[in-house]
């Protein structure tokens, strides 16, 4: 095999914040792309996860310094459907709190309202 180098830049936004969910955009660009030409399914479960860890966070950016961050403990996603541009939009809800096991669903979908990825996540940590 041909040795190759990969790289690639995944940026979110965060649009909306309650207590019950939180809401992000992320723009599809060349480096979310795979060699198929559509997104990358590890970009689409990273911008999900992104979101739901923000509403385990009450709304708050996971920041570097951080020293626990609340990291899904077990994840399950469906891709199903994929694109090659436009604007994405993310919510996570909650499905479950209870102690300090956090159960969060989060879809993605298109501009159009078509449901790209549906992440189901466990977190364990401080509500």
């Amino acid at each position: 095999m041909t040795e190759r180098t990969l790289s690639g830049k995944i940026e979110c936004d965060i649009t909306g914040v309650s207590q019950t969910e939180v809401e992000g955009e992320m723009t599809v660009n060349d480096d979310i792309l795979s060699a198929q030409g559509t997104i990358q399914p590890g970009a689409l479960v990273w911008f999900a996860d992104m979101i739901a860890t923000c509403l385990v966070l009450g709304g708050e950016q996971p920041q570097e310094e951080v020293d626990s961050v609340p990291e899904a403990i077990t994840i399950n996603a469906q891709v199903l459907s994929n694109r090659s541009g436009g604007v994405l939009t993310a919510r996570a809800r909650w499905l479950r709190r209870e102690r300090n096991v956090l159960t969060v669903r989060t879809q993605v979908r298109n501009a159009e309202g078509d449901i790209l990825l549906d992440l189901t996540s466990t977190h364990i940590g401080a509500r």
